[in-house]
């Protein structure tokens, strides 16, 4: 339920971003909201009085107008963070942050994935896959690789839900799954 509010929240927020003549951009809203989050994520204090019920409203919106001045945020995000405390729902930023990038990355034509490989790649390496990903998907794919030893050798691809498994291992539990079925 609390992704499904976290993602109306980055809904609501990129419509007002995306109009045109909007004096603040996708991207740039972006950028502030995750110097908002990581801030609140930082800061015990803030992370205190924001989240707690026993903190009035006012209180919450002052900390929220000292702390936007400190990060230099627009008044429109700064607008949309006093709605979010207003209703509670502070505990949501990092849902509704990566909310909204997944919309600008859609609008983009991009998609994420996560690269698992039992050795780091070189450039070159990472370079081409890239590229054959974005063959498969059909969208600029922007990769972030982790070095999973326990993957023996070769790679595991996730997108979204999709998860292409080129590890050692995953073709090692395959056959296994294959021989223990065709036993029974």
């Amino acid at each position: 339920m609390s992704l499904a509010v976290a993602n109306q929240y980055a809904k609501a927020l990129m419509e007002t971003v995306a109009r045109p003549g909007a004096r603040l951009s996708p991207e740039a809203a972006l950028t502030q909201l995750e110097t908002f989050a990581a801030t609140l994520a930082e800061t015990p204090e803030l992370r205190g009085v924001m989240l707690s019920p026993a903190v009035s409203r006012e209180v919450k919106r002052r900390a929220l107008g000292r702390v936007g001045d400190l990060l230099g945020l627009d008044p429109l995000l700064r607008n949309f963070l006093n709605v979010i405390a207003t209703r509670r729902r502070v505990s949501l930023i990092p849902l509704i942050t990566a909310g909204f990038r997944a919309q600008i990355d859609e609008r983009n034509g991009v998609v994420r994935a996560q690269v698992s490989a039992a050795r780091p790649l070189n450039p070159e390496q990472q370079d081409e896959l890239a590229s054959a990903l974005g063959r498969v998907t059909g969208k600029q794919v922007l990769c972030e690789y982790t070095v999973d030893p326990s993957l023996v050798g070769g790679l595991s691809v996730k997108i979204g839900s999709t998860v292409y498994d080129g590890s050692v291992q995953g073709q090692l539990e395959g056959l296994r799954r294959r021989l223990a079925s065709s036993v029974h």
